[in-house]
């Protein structure tokens, strides 16, 4: 049961505030454009393989160096000490297999032999002005990773019109150091130009070859092109499958929020929040645990209105009796009629304290066990200790209480003065429904899971149809024999709020053993 009175709703219940994530600055971006980045960013991580292919091409190059230097040495070796024709036909024959142009200078630096001139041409630098869209890319990629990796530039490769060993650096390097030198050139269709220089003989001859390592560009290329198409291929994917699933999360969300906002703000009585069951996901379940949440929300306001009508009725009726004994009490001056009026008063006023201490007691139930502390208690000392107590105060009214323990050690979890009290009105109840000097029979038993109190009266016993009448508040029907106002209805309805805050049940029933009267029975779960 959920007493309404202490019950303060105010905007703090449902207010759409800033969160803590918001106060820290995690917040101010949407949930949609956090799932888009959390989904992308590894993908950003995966695009950043194109870095890696950077490196990749640099260790081709580096191999291709070394290949180049020790080409050009065996090859120099080759054509030291023969004929002028053979080394014609060793340029060729070795430039052709290896898809190299190889000059020869004599000492005084002249050109002595071009593979090319001897022969068909091993390879051909690109016209870029004839590349197609794709090579067009290709070359606007190179140009992106190396501008993001600040890769060293490379000197542009150009054929010098002089035809002399003093026009390329690495034959002046080789004839003044008389070791082999490589040199690496970009083209302008951004292959790789490899050239390596090599002293040839003794006699200040030199050998340089020129290779055109296409094939290092070709296999970067592909790889970085493949590793972008698929990067933005599975982009794409990404991107859709995220905004897909911020739209199952946002949008039942925004529903949720737009509904919790128009309860709080109180304009729709029956607003409806989804429960959306036919997600069985953490959405779902927040769905309807906020719909559960609203329900008993409007429960809980209704019973506040419910409470605050039923008060003012009930302080109402002996107001009007004590304005109306106070108006007349000036007028009369019989003596007899003066003492009726003023013990009229005295009741009424002893009436409305009652009612005021019960309803504020009532008001005090959920905000003191929401607070409350739960301990072990022994069921059984506790009631032999009410029983001591109340009948050292006399308020048992010479009525015998008979009391029989069964089962385990009555252990419950509660709030010691909450659990008093519940037991100290289901006595008041029986006393006040007994017949003079009746029996009051109180059993404890517990089954290993439930701790059950149950109190028997001996008086008329409660119709079927009203026992669940007996729990709502200011329940009036009192024994005959009992004078008006002594009682202000809310004992039993108290009992059971108190006994619901310790997940418990309180109802009423007839005598099991036929004889006249009505049971409470109170149920708490055990503790081990």
């Amino acid at each position: 049961m959920v007493d309404p009175i202490d019950g303060h709703i105010g905007d703090d219940s449902l207010v759409l505030g800033r969160t803590e994530d918001q106060r820290v600055g995690v917040g101010r971006f949407s949930l949609t454009a956090r799932i888009l980045v959390v989904n992308i960013l590894p993908l950003a991580l995966l695009s950043g393989g194109l870095f890696y292919l950077d490196t990749y091409r640099t260790q081709l190059i580096d191999e291709r160096f070394k290949l180049a230097r020790i080409e050009a040495q065996i090859t120099a070796e080759a054509l030291a000490g023969v004929t002028r024709e053979r080394q014609e036909a060793l340029l060729v024959q070795i430039g052709r297999e290896q898809g190299m142009r190889m000059r020869m200078f004599d000492s005084e630096g002249l050109l002595w032999a071009d593979s090319f001139a001897l022969a068909e041409p091993a390879f051909e630098l690109n016209d870029i002005d004839d590349d197609d869209l794709s090579q067009q890319w290709a070359r606007w990629l190179d140009h992106t990773v190396d501008a993001i990796v600040s890769a060293e530039l490379v000197p542009r490769y150009i054929e010098p019109d002089a035809q002399t060993a003093d026009a390329f650096p690495e034959l002046v390097a080789a004839r003044e150091q008389g070791v082999s030198q490589v040199r690496l050139y970009d083209w302008l269709d951004g292959t790789p130009v490899i050239t390596a220089a090599a002293p040839v003989g003794l006699n200040g001859a030199t050998l340089l070859t020129v290779r055109n390592a296409v094939d290092i560009t070709e296999r970067v290329r592909a790889a970085r092109s493949a590793l972008v198409i698929a990067v933005l291929l599975v982009l794409g994917a990404s991107a859709l499958l995220s905004l897909y699933l911020a739209r199952t999360i946002v949008s039942p969300l925004q529903l949720l929020a737009r509904a919790a906002q128009r309860v709080r703000q109180g304009r729709e009585r029956d607003v409806e929040v989804p429960r959306l069951p036919e997600r069985s996901d953490e959405i779902g379940q927040l769905a309807r645990s906020v719909s559960d949440m609203t329900s008993a929300l409007r429960q809980r306001i209704d019973a506040v209105d419910s409470f605050a009508a039923d008060v003012a009725h009930e302080i109402k009726n002996p107001l009007a009796s004590l304005r109306s004994a106070v108006e007349s009490l000036p007028k009369v001056k019989d003596p007899d009629l003066r003492h009726e009026l003023e013990q009229i008063i005295t009741h009424d006023v002893r009436r409305i304290d009652r009612l005021v201490s019960e309803i504020s007691d009532a008001s005090r139930i959920d905000a003191e066990m929401s607070r409350a502390k739960l301990e072990h208690i022994n069921l059984s000392d506790l009631i032999y200790a009410i029983i001591g107590s109340r009948e050292n105060r006399s308020e048992n009214h010479d009525h015998r209480i008979e009391f029989n323990v069964y089962g385990y050690p009555a252990q419950v979890l509660g709030v010691g003065a909450r659990l008093e009290r519940v037991v100290e009105n289901l006595f008041d109840n029986a006393v006040s429904f007994s017949p003079p000097e009746a029996g009051i029979e109180v059993t404890i038993d517990n089954d290993g899971e439930c701790v059950t109190l149950l109190v028997c009266d001996s008086g008329p016993g409660i119709p079927e149809d009203a026992r669940e009448k007996v729990f709502d508040r200011f329940h009036s029907i009192r024994p005959d024999a009992e004078d008006f106002g002594n009682h202000s209805g809310l004992g039993l309805a108290i009992a059971r709020a108190i006994v619901e805050a310790h997940d418990g049940s309180l109802t009423a029933e007839s005598r099991s053993d036929g004889k006249s009267g009505a049971c409470l029975r109170m149920r708490l779960p055990t503790i081990s």
